[in-house]
């Protein structure tokens, strides 16, 4: 197989917009992909989040591209396992849906602060819901693209703590595969995917999966299944997709632990939920065409459309939601190949029209939110080693909202954001390059956080932001170090807030909480100590506390101060390979103790160990997720009535066998 190190280089084409009418939010990436190698290359041209070809290390952002050779290498079996890994970002799970958490966010907001990605396409919802990141069986993933850190001029709202876009396999050759897996919790899964041509244009892609599980808790059953299919015509000049997705989750919901159940015995499930599930159906239809001009410059376009239906049983009584989103998102791009190096552009406008209906146990409500933007962004070259980025964004939002509580009659609110950047990027040599980057960011509030407000407040304002930070990264053929350190500033940031009375129902209320701010620092390192053994280790320090109010002072909740991950992968034979990976996790208070009352959860460590074998078409893995049985809270909920408690998964173990053709 080889021990490949992580590429460490790449970045973000980070947006430029100019504040203009009102047209909408939603930028897309190509799903094209960059070859693998082995070793770490110093240049490399792969196409990255920012929508177009480029060498990762001349552009001014901090981002990791976990590729092929990572995820073969790691044995994981989902992505979420698989993001779980990764420094930099904090995973919370409440036993029916995994959130990811960049730059201090606590669990509940981190659904609305970290922006996920199906290529370029937005899978975060337009209510409060997690996205359902698993509805991408790993089989289908070419590669994914972490940028840290801000964008919210490249793709506005909630591009806030970072941006995860998931590349998945394109149609670019003939054959296919399949896995089958099983392991602890009866779990079994099945994945199979076949691409091929046509003709000389037209190819096609089409991908199935079907997993089943008990789940390491009781009462929290799992099936879940997902197909894809997608047509793709390629000529000289202009390109052209058209792909249609299917995903069906449906799983029990064991409900949240005392701090006693927990610690008795954290695989139990809370009292009264036997019956307790959700069940989620989407359906996405996609298309996409670009069409080169000339040499110079391409225009591109990319038309979504995706429609959940959500039906569940929670705390007595069921609900029923319906949500649909369709986005518009043209743009053109130019890149000029200058003495000094390459003059990119690019330029757009984003469209979207989302409606949700709730039709829950204490919630009747509609809601249709329309968002407009219009962006702009230039990478310019000064020298042959140094270049600087600068773009904008405006965007407007309105929201027509009807609910049973606050606003029967209906209302309509009205909001606009703006966002601008600018940054510098010096490579004085292949091996080094630095960088200094200031982004604004923004989020408007979702479809169902804008009807449980105050009483007495007619709409929450958008959250607005600010980020600056600076990097370094030396790469050679054997070894890499990245280092990045930022501040993150947040004004007017969009919560939920039990502690308030004044709620639409007598309780707690969404609202725009004080000002915060979060230091950071991020550094990772990796070495190939010879051509069996492959070394790294990264780790993040983050200080965030409120900056004004009652709380000013106090800690973010649910915001570990440090995290840090080791792992080692060796070739034992030609056929053979190991990876053993550490994951740790810092102490911190529980989501909701923002006074810090309570005293902080634990520090826990997380191991992973893995076994792969390939030899020619066949593959196969056995990979040991938490080896060591450690108990820990994977997501937690502070209240003055007693706190909630979700315990993460125990020791499971998965064998994998595949067939490539």
């Amino acid at each position: 197989m080889g021990t490949n190190p992580t590429k460490i280089a790449t970045a973000l084409s980070l947006v430029l917009s100019f504040s203009a009418a009102s047209i909408a939010s939603m930028s897309l990436a190509t799903s094209a992909y960059a070859e693998t190698t082995d070793k770490i290359k110093p240049d490399e041209t792969i196409v990255v989040i920012g929508r177009s070809e480029a060498n990762p290390l001349n552009i001014a952002a901090n981002v990791n591209v976990i590729d092929q050779i990572d995820i073969e290498m790691s044995g994981a079996v989902s992505l979420t396992d698989l993001l779980r890994s990764q420094a930099g970002i904090q995973v919370s799970d409440n036993n029916s849906g995994t959130v990811f958490a960049m730059r201090g966010f606590t669990a509940s907001q981190a659904a609305s602060n970290t922006l996920i990605l199906i290529d370029g396409r937005r899978l975060n919802n337009i209510d409060i819901s997690a996205p359902s990141i698993n509805a991408v069986p790993l089989n289908q993933v070419e590669r994914v693209e972490v940028l840290y850190g801000s964008a919210g001029v490249l793709y506005g709202d909630q591009a806030v703590g970072g941006v995860i876009n998931i590349i998945t396999k394109a149609p670019n050759g003939t054959g296919g595969g399949f896995e089958l897996s099983g392991g602890s919790f009866d779990t079994y899964e099945a994945k199979g995917d076949i691409s091929g041509a046509i003709n000389d244009a037209w190819r096609y892609y089409l991908a199935a999966s079907y997993n089943q599980s008990d789940n390491y808790r009781d009462n929290n059953e799992s099936e879940t299944g997902s197909v894809l299919g997608r047509l793709q015509y390629q000529s000289d000049k202009q390109q052209f997709f058209v792909e249609a997705n299917y995903f069906d989750d449906n799983r029990q919901a064991p409900g949240a632990l005392t701090l006693e159940q927990f610690e008795s015995d954290p695989s139990q499930a809370a009292a009264f939920t036997d019956d307790d599930y959700t069940h989620e159906m989407t359906t996405a239809l996609r298309s996409g065409y670009e069409y080169q001009l000339n040499k110079e410059w391409a225009l591109v376009a990319d038309l979504t459309y995706s429609d959940t239906l959500t039906t569940n049983f929670l705390w007595g009584s069921a609900g029923r939601i319906e949500r649909n989103l369709l986005s518009f998102s043209p743009k053109a791009t130019a890149n000029y190949q200058l003495e000094q190096g390459d003059l990119d552009i690019v330029a757009g406008i984003d469209l979207s029209v989302g409606e949700a209906d709730f039709d829950l146990a204490y919630t009747q409500r509609t809601n249709e939110q329309k968002v407009a933007s219009i962006y702009a962004q230039a990478s310019v070259p000064l020298t042959t080693t140094l270049s600087y980025v600068v773009g904008g964004r405006y965007s407007e939002v309105t929201d027509d909202l009807t609910d049973q509580t606050l606003y029967p009659n209906g209302v309509e609110l009205d909001n606009d954001a703006h966002a601008f950047e600018l940054g510098l990027n010096y490579r004085p040599s292949l091996e080094n390059r630095f960088y200094i980057r200031a982004n604004d960011n923004f989020r408007f509030a979702k479809v169902d956080e804008q009807a449980y407000t105050p009483v007495t407040t007619i709409g929450l304002d958008p959250q607005t932001g600010r980020s600056y930070e600076a990097g370094w990264d030396w790469t050679t053929t054997t070894q890499t170090f990245k280092l990045n350190t930022y501040r993150l500033d947040l004004e007017d940031e969009i919560v939920y807030d039990g502690g308030r009375t004044d709620g639409p129902q007598g309780g707690g209320a969404n609202v725009n909480a004080d000002a915060s701010r979060r230091y950071g620092v991020n550094t990772s390192y990796d070495i190939q100590l010879s051509a069996d053994w492959l070394l790294g280790a990264s780790y993040e320090y983050i200080d965030a506390e409120f900056t004004e109010g009652e709380n000013e002072g106090k800690a973010l909740s649910w915001v570990a101060k440090h995290n840090g991950r080791a792992h080692l992968s060796y070739d034992i034979a030609a056929e053979w390979q190991v990876f053993v990976e550490g994951i740790y996790t810092g102490e911190r208070f529980i989501e909701g103790d923002n006074g810090n009352v309570d005293p902080k959860l634990s520090s826990y460590v997380l191991a992973n160990l893995a076994l792969n074998y390939t030899r020619d078409n066949w593959s196969a893995s056995l990979r040991a997720d938490n080896l060591l049985d450690e108990e820990y809270v994977s997501a937690g909920y502070y209240s003055a009535w007693g706190n909630g408690y979700y315990s993460g998964n125990g020791r499971s173990i998965r064998l994998t066998a595949g067939y490539r053709f």
